[in-house]
């Protein structure tokens, strides 16, 4: 019993013990804890202070950076503004020195008025007491004509009118005389003043024909069939149609060569026709060409209808509508000869208008004129002549046949239709541009011109320039002086216009100058 009552004592001391024990070391660890809060809070407080210098730092050295733009924007704004007030004040000068210039121009206009309207008083005062002197004088005079005469105003006025009336009658008849010069001399201005006004009712396009065709092709292995094996292609084409084919390094292109353009264009559809279907072969070759021939034709016969329906002409025979249309195909100097057949119609439809003629008859004759140049064979007569016995053998009336073959002066002109179907071929031949001028001629032509410059005294170089139509001359200042220079002028456009045929004016220009050259070394 006393050793359970020794262990249970035992036991409780043992339980106080360890519970005052247990309370010492959590008042001990209590300690510990707060001294290492202390330490950390210490130390947290320590960071965030030095975290919030460098934050205060970084925000000052912001503030400075903001102010530092803010105030670079605000600098720019007032330069900005300070250039715009520098321009509006330079603005207002310029306007203030122009009103100035303009009030004292204003001014010196307003005192030269003045002055000019002091000396107009003047001289009107001056006048008005002359006026008076005169009026003062003429009385006087009258009186001692009436003095002298022994008759009144009123007598001698009638006197003076009688005698004036046998004056007039005299000046009269002398000047119905003068009238009638005139209008004989002014016969030839009336009729250039009408030639003049046919020109320019008519405007046409002018086309050139050339003696060569160029045919384009699609590749140069093209040109190989067109020629053939051993050229037998070639030589059928050429032998059908009578035109040279030349065929060369130009590449997609083959030349036809010949003096007649209606060969040429048959050749040319016959060998788009050929390239076309593929199929190029003598026989093939051949029966192509006699179709285009016919095609060709057919054209021609067409065109001189249309021709003839435009221009308003009736009743042509069917070989002389054939006739105009081959001149599509025929060129003169380079002009084609149907526009200038046509041109000429409507030149010599206008001009008979004007001068009272039949139009239609004109018309006919100015179509008809050139037809000679269009044969189907050689023929030994001039083109007119030709043209002429074509008309009368298709039953062209005699005005029209006359003035078919005297176009040219080959026979005597017998109807006022015929000096007009002269002079409006003239007209369209001689229109610039219409015909070509062989270089050659045209070369020597330039240079005659110079030549002549050359043919006076001091005259160092000239040049012909602008086609002929200037003659620029440079004199030597030393031997020509500028009223010599201007009397050379005249001389030089004289002797051009008295030894020269040429069209249009010649402009002949003389240069003086004086020249001082030194060299610095």
């Amino acid at each position: 019993m006393d050793n359970i009552v020794t262990i249970i004592i035992t036991g409780i001391v043992g339980v106080v013990a360890g519970f005052a024990i247990a309370k010492i070391l959590e008042k001990s660890n209590i300690s510990n804890l707060i001294k290492t809060a202390k330490k950390e809070a210490a130390s947290i407080i320590k960071d965030a202070n030095f975290e919030a210098e460098n934050i205060k730092k970084d925000k000052i050295l912001q503030a400075k950076e903001k102010f530092i733009e803010l105030k670079s924007e605000h600098e720019q704004v007032i330069l900005a503004r300070d250039k715009k007030v520098a321009e509006v004040e330079k603005r207002v000068r310029d306007k203030e020195s122009l009103i100035s210039n303009e009030l004292a121009k204003a001014k010196r206009v307003n005192d030269d008025y003045e002055a000019k309207t002091l000396e107009y008083t003047s001289k009107l005062e001056i006048l008005e007491k002359k006026q008076a002197e005169v009026e003062r004088m003429h009385k006087s005079q009258l009186q001692q004509l009436e003095v002298i005469s022994g008759l009144s105003a009123e007598d001698a006025k009638e006197q003076l009118i009688e005698g004036l009336k046998a004056e007039a009658k005299t000046q009269a008849m002398s000047q119905i005389q003068d009238t009638i010069e005139e209008a004989k001399l002014t016969a030839q201005q009336e009729a250039k003043k009408i030639i003049i006004n046919t020109i320019q009712r008519v405007g046409t396009e002018e086309a050139v024909e050339n003696c060569v065709s160029v045919f384009n092709i699609e590749s140069d292995d093209v040109k190989g069939r067109i020629i053939g094996r051993e050229g037998r292609n070639i030589r059928a084409l050429e032998a059908a149609t009578g035109v040279e084919i030349i065929v060369d390094d130009t590449p997609e292109a083959i030349i036809l060569s010949c003096f007649d353009p209606v060969r040429r264009e048959i050749a040319r559809l016959s060998l788009h026709k050929l390239v076309t279907d593929g199929r190029i072969h003598p026989a093939r070759i051949e029966e192509v060409v006699a179709k285009t021939a016919k095609q060709i034709d057919d054209e021609i016969i067409e065109v001189g209808k249309r021709t003839v329906i435009d221009l308003g002409i009736h009743g042509l025979h069917p070989e002389l509508i054939k006739v105009v249309g081959r001149m599509k195909y025929r060129s003169s100097y380079g002009q084609n000869l149907l526009q200038h057949s046509r041109e000429v119609s409507k030149l010599c439809g206008i001009m008979a208008a004007e001068l009272g003629l039949n139009v239609k008859l004109a018309k006919r004759a100015g179509l008809l004129h050139d037809i000679g140049k269009v044969p189907d064979t050689e023929s030994d007569l001039p083109h007119a002549l030709l043209g002429m016995q074509w008309a009368e053998k298709y039953g062209e009336k005699e005005e029209v046949c006359n003035a078919i073959g005297a176009h040219h002066d080959e026979i005597e002109m017998k109807s006022l239709l015929s000096p007009i179907i002269q002079v409006c071929d003239a007209i369209s031949g001689a229109r610039p541009g219409a015909r070509r001028q062989v270089l050659d001629s045209y070369i020597q032509r330039l240079k005659d011109l110079e030549e002549v410059a050359y043919g006076f005294g001091g005259v160092k170089s000239a040049y012909a320039i602008q086609a002929g139509r200037e003659l620029r001359v440079i004199v030597e200042s030393e031997k020509v002086s500028d009223d010599k220079a201007s009397n050379l002028s005249f001389e030089i456009s004289q002797k051009i216009q008295t030894e020269m045929t040429y069209p249009g004016q010649v402009k002949v220009t003389v240069i003086r100058e004086t020249r001082a050259v030194n060299i610095a070394k």
